[in-house]
């Protein structure tokens, strides 16, 4: 069934849709993409995906799999994890980057996108007008749906006194990164891990991509550009590189470039990701949720400090989705290999984190983010 062609149901400038893409790509999978506007989309797969959102896979029997991360999953499981280093701690900071990606970039990826508006918003409106169903009121309807997105960086705490560190802070990764792509052309080494694919997700649609931070990259991040462009060929696409390898480094090796980008990243993550437990596993005890209920998107806000500045944002179950990838990894190591992680940890500036966890687990049941007991 691998080599039949399925569908996916996507949009060109989703952060989410990027993931799921570039993984069909790289991994040779046949498919054809189709927008949201596309009739069939509510006809067809709503009623089996429950939710609209994208990226949305239809397989050639007919079966629906909403979300990226459940899009890759789905074809990791069926082929033998080929996008997984094999290494301990190569395997657990791919899956940290794919947490990190779509939950941990928001903030860029929101204000580059939504407030530059004289280099973006024509650009803008041909993408979110072609997201529409052909319908009379398609014009008024992309209007309000670009309305409303517009507000959307405020929600993840992008404001006028934070705007300086959100800038300072994606400045400073795209160095961090750069310098890590002059090495190799992936994360881990010379081909594509999951947390290449997480990682694409705001760096591809939203900052790759818009013009405003397009542009940004290409003046500031060249190797950060080039790992984008190869992100979303079917090849190594890394000609750059004379001699050239072909698999994951050898001997679980994390590169101190590599170390240099999370102590980056995490000076938002980790204080943003505590703060989101805290305020979530309250949210569970107000609202007596309990197993089988359905996750909310967000459940709440939270509070944190970076760099003496104040960030409140939403409180997201679903980054706790992808961080129990983490906690599974870490909880299944022995001692030895746990002490290994967490001076791994230490030296990312990441110590700490496997501590912060949500009272219930999230999972997929049925396309819809589900509470679960622990167990």
């Amino acid at each position: 069934m691998m080599n039949q062609t399925h569908t996916l149901y996507a949009i060109t400038h989703s952060l989410f849709s990027g993931r799921a893409r570039a993984y069909l790509i790289k991994q040779g999978i046949p498919f054809v993409e189709r927008s949201t506007g596309h009739e069939s989309f509510k006809a067809e797969v709503l009623p089996k995906a429950k939710v609209p959102t994208i990226p949305t896979l239809v397989t050639p029997d007919g079966a629906v799999v909403r979300d990226g991360a459940e899009i890759i999953a789905h074809f990791e499981d069926a082929t033998g994890n080929p996008c997984q280093p094999p290494g301990l701690q190569q395997r657990f900071l791919s899956a940290l980057f794919d947490v990190i990606g779509p939950e941990g970039l928001l903030r860029p990826a929101m204000h580059f996108r939504w407030n530059f508006q004289a280099d973006n918003l024509h650009f803008e409106r041909y993408h979110f007008y072609h997201s529409q169903r052909d319908h009379p009121a398609r014009d008024d309807k992309t209007d309000n749906m670009m309305g409303r997105m517009q507000q959307v960086a405020r929600i993840w705490g992008v404001n006028e006194e934070s705007i300086p560190l959100v800038e300072a802070l994606y400045m400073e990764l795209l160095a961090a990164l750069n310098a890590h792509f002059e090495q190799q052309p992936y994360l881990f080494g010379w081909r594509p891990s999951i947390g290449d694919f997480g990682m694409l997700a705001p760096l591809y649609a939203h900052l790759g991509r818009d013009p405003y931070p397009a542009r940004l990259m290409q003046q500031n991040a060249v190797s950060v550009y080039r790992w984008v462009e190869r992100m979303n060929r079917a090849d190594q696409d890394a000609p750059e590189f004379y001699n050239a390898g072909d698999d994951f480094l050898e001997d679980d090796q994390i590169p101190e470039t590599l170390c240099a980008v999370l102590r980056v990243l995490a000076q938002d993550f980790l204080a943003e990701t505590q703060a989101s437990a805290g305020a979530i596993n309250g949210w569970i005890d107000e609202n007596g949720a309990k197993a089988g209920d359905n996750a909310p998107r967000m459940a709440g806000t939270c509070t944190f400090d970076v760099r003496e500045q104040t960030i409140t944002s939403a409180a997201q179950p679903y980054r706790f989705y992808g961080l129990q990838k983490c906690h599974a990894i870490y909880d299944a190591a022995d001692e030895t290999d746990r002490a290994e992680l967490d001076a791994l940890m230490t030296r990312c500036d990441l110590g700490g984190l496997m501590d912060h966890r949500l009272a219930w687990k999230v999972v997929f049941e049925d396309n819809q983010e589900t509470w679960q007991a622990h167990g």
